[in-house]
């Protein structure tokens, strides 16, 4: 009778064990693609460091961007969420002008969007969103800011199946009337984040993505090719991503940065 009880200890043991692993898997697997998702309804920090090298007129100028995103998703009803997303830029810049007069550390100017996004993909399985994006001029230092509110739309579009996540993300910003300062060129570009990525069965994903803006006012393009690895970890129950990879400059505005720089990420994911 022990043993017959050791072993169907054993046995139900198992098959706790399975059912677990299978449900972490099954819960991990969704995290993975909703992380993926710009427009997923699940809060989430991602915390993002940007470097970039070869700046200013002599090209030996360096800059880097930590950019902290909170995204926000709010149930309007039914059929309808509301996804706020936040991008707050923190600056270091240094060597891009003579004498260091643009050595500057500091806040640069948030960009504020919201997507009015169904709950339900198409019946061919795109995931839209659609709304408003502001930029607001929070700069710390003339330097880091345009000084300038500015407003435009949002967009974004993608499809999600098989491991494979495809679509775009774009925006275009207008500074609004009589806001420039007067030595500030005034805001008037387009943004395009087409992206591209795998994930695999241990949550690994591996991605392709640039975020092109075109300047309609200098009429210049830049143009950062990211290539990014990102890995689903849960640390004491709570899930993020971590990321890493480098990114090439494939075109650049006048003084802008050129060649090879890096990102790594952190997300903190927090599932409703």
């Amino acid at each position: 009778m022990r043993a017959q009880a050791t072993v169907t200890f054993a046995v139900v043991s198992l098959i706790g064990s399975s059912q677990a692993t299978l449900a972490w898997a099954d819960d991990s697997a969704e995290l993975a693609k909703q992380a993926l998702n710009p427009v997923a309804a699940m809060y989430s920090l991602p915390i993002q460091y940007n470097w970039d090298q070869k700046m200013g007129p002599s090209g030996e100028g360096m800059h880097s961007v930590t950019n902290i995103q909170p995204v926000l998703p709010f149930t309007l009803n039914e059929d309808w969420n509301l996804i706020s997303r936040t991008i707050l830029p923190v600056i270091d810049q240094h060597g891009l002008a003579p004498g260091g007069v643009a050595d500057k550390s500091g806040v640069g100017d948030v960009t504020q969007s919201f997507f009015f996004s169904p709950k339900q993909p198409t019946h061919s399985g795109w995931i839209l969103g659609a709304g408003p994006a502001l930029l607001i001029p929070t700069g710390s230092d003339e330097l880091l800011s345009s000084e300038q509110w500015a407003l435009g739309p949002t967009v974004v579009a993608l499809k999600q199946s098989n491991g494979w996540t495809r679509g775009i993300l774009a925006n275009h910003l207008w500074g609004l009337e009589g806001s420039p300062a007067d030595d500030k060129e005034k805001v008037n570009q387009t943004f395009l984040q087409p992206f591209f990525s795998y994930t695999n069965h241990q949550f690994t994903t591996y991605g392709i993505n640039t975020e092109s803006t075109y300047n309609w006012q200098s009429r210049e393009w830049s143009v950062p090719i990211n290539l990014t690895v990102t890995q689903l970890l849960k640390i004491d129950g709570h899930p993020l991503t971590v990321q890493a990879g480098p990114r090439y400059w494939a075109d650049t505005a006048k003084d802008g940065p050129q060649g090879w720089g890096f990102r790594v990420a952190v997300t903190f994911l927090f599932p409703r």
